[in-house]
C-alpha cells in the first residue's frame, strides 16, 4: 500500500472508535479521524460474527484489495478502521471496491475536512 501504514495498537483502534466519525454500509463500517501524519493508518477488524476463520480471512482480503484499488483517491492524514459486517462473505471483490470508489472515499474527504459524512440513500446516520 502506497500511502498507508498498518494500524496495530489497540489504543489507536479505540481512539478511532470513540473520537472518529463513522459511515455505515451494508458490508462494512468505516471509522475515520484525522491523525496529523503524512500517511494514512489502516486497521481492519472482523469479529467472530462474520464466520469461521476462513470467512474472516476472506473478509480481510476483500477489504485490503478494495482499499488497494482505491487508496490513491483517499485524503492523506487519516486513521481509518474498517469493520467487516456479516454480509461481506456473500459479495464479490468488485462490489466492495465500487462502494469505496463511489461513497467511501467521498465520506473520508468529508471527515478529513471536518464535516460530518452524509448518510447515503437508504442508510442510517450514526
Amino acid at each position: 500500500m502506497l500511502y498507508t501504514e498498518i494500524m496495530t495498537q489497540n489504543k489507536d483502534f479505540q481512539l478511532c472508535y470513540r473520537k472518529g466519525k463513522s459511515v455505515v454500509s451494508q458490508n462494512v463500517i468505516l471509522y475515520a479521524r484525522p491523525n496529523r501524519l503524512p500517511v494514512n493508518r489502516l486497521g481492519i477488524t472482523t469479529s467472530k460474527k462474520v464466520g469461521n476463520a476462513v470467512c474472516r480471512s476472506r473478509a480481510r482480503r476483500l477489504i485490503r484489495q478494495a482499499w488497494r484499488e482505491n487508496e490513491i483517491l483517499a485524503p492523506v492524514g487519516l486513521d481509518i478502521v474498517i469493520v467487516a459486517r456479516t454480509s461481506i462473505t456473500n459479495i464479490k471483490s468488485d462490489v466492495l471496491s465500487r462502494y469505496f470508489r463511489k461513497y467511501g472515499m467521498q465520506a473520508l474527504h468529508q471527515i478529513y475536512q471536518g464535516l460530518s459524512p452524509q448518510p447515503q440513500k437508504g442508510e442510517k446516520k450514526s
